[in-house]
């Protein structure tokens, strides 16, 4: 059974937001015990995903948790929005597509990047995006 330890709740409304999000994430993967690989793969998942949260739902809220499984430790972030959603989810996670002037591989990349992913949208009530990443 999965247990959550300790959480934080930060909001995602500005630039230097996502960058707050990229401190404490790296933060909480530090505490956590993970390496740098593990630590960097965590925070560039998150800060994709904080960046789609702020220019795509129009700001929102992110949870960190710290995780505890049997013996393995965890990081679970979790991004929600009240943006407009994303019509077709699969297509988003396609590498390549965008509805905006990035390179459209933030969705895609942040799932390569975890161990766990969940994104649940539905257009008009936002959207929200959960990552894990064990040790």
């Amino acid at each position: 059974m999965t247990a959550a330890i300790r959480s934080e709740t930060l909001q995602v409304r500005s630039s230097e937001d996502v960058v707050t999000v990229r401190q404490r994430v790296r933060f909480w993967a530090l505490q956590q015990g993970f390496g740098l690989v593990d630590q960097t793969k965590m925070v560039t998942a998150a800060s994709e995903l904080a960046r789609n949260t702020l220019e795509y739902g129009g700001g929102g809220s992110v949870l960190i948790e710290a995780l505890s499984r049997e013996s393995r430790h965890g990081v679970k972030v979790t991004f929600e929005d009240q943006g407009p959603g994303i019509d077709d989810i699969e297509l988003a996670l396609q590498d390549g597509y965008t509805t905006g002037s990035g390179l459209g591989l933030g969705l895609g990349g942040a799932k390569r990047l975890s161990s766990e992913f969940e994104i649940v949208s539905r257009p008009g009530t936002g959207t929200r995006v959960a990552i894990v990443r064990w040790k």
